[in-house]
């Protein structure tokens, strides 16, 4: 078993590309994205929060609670991660550990955080991401809780907004996907994605 993690869904963007709002609460395939991605990693992890900055009464009837980011400004995946490491620490203070999903990709893997566990302690690195075909997806990774004041401080002192420039900084391990016959990293940000989500699904049911 891997170690206790506690998952955080990143819901905290603006959506612009999709018209704004937050589309984490756009229904697909009968569920909101939101929905998809949490029954698929709830059981992965020990606690689950969302992290969203806008319509957070729309999120009401999660069973999940709802944190917004502990900074001001929406600086971004980077800072949904801080204010997970810091809730961590508050709230449920014998987890060592988070994992980060963006809210708009409902494929994600079944064994995503044993995985990005398995990655990091073969690869004896602090951290680690999800890769699939070439990419690597660095807003979905693990992250240790000891980290939150160094990333605090890469926020606000040093103005760091990239996650792939916060994670290099320590060294990451890779864990792959493969990306037939779906990407699980696949994600929705704009109406054409959308539309290919859709034809995605269909395959996926397909196999």
């Amino acid at each position: 078993m891997p170690p206790s993690t506690l998952g955080v869904i990143l819901a905290g963007g603006l959506s612009r590309r999709m018209g704004g709002g937050n589309k984490s609460l756009l229904v697909f395939e009968g569920l909101t994205l939101l929905e998809h991605v949490a029954r698929r990693l709830a059981p992965q992890c020990e606690s689950v929060i969302i992290n969203a900055n806008s319509a957070l009464p729309r999120f009401k009837n999660m069973p999940f609670p709802v944190v917004p980011d502990s900074i001001a400004g929406s600086l971004g995946p980077l800072a949904g991660i801080l204010t997970a490491l810091e809730w961590t620490a508050t709230h449920r203070p014998g987890i060592e550990w988070i994992a980060s999903i963006p809210g708009d990709t409902p494929f994600i893997p079944l064994d995503l955080v044993p995985q990005l566990h398995e990655a990091r302690h073969e690869a004896e690195r602090p951290l680690a991401c999800a890769s699939s075909g070439s990419q690597v997806h660095f807003a979905v990774g693990l992250w240790p809780v000891s980290l939150r004041q160094d990333l605090r401080q890469a926020l606000l002192e040093k103005g760091m907004r990239s996650v792939r420039d916060w994670a290099g900084l320590h060294g990451y391990a890779e864990a792959p996907w493969p990306v037939e016959p779906v990407d699980p990293f696949f994600n929705i940000n704009t109406p054409d994605d959308w539309a290919e989500a859709k034809v995605l699904a269909q395959r996926r049911r397909r196999r």
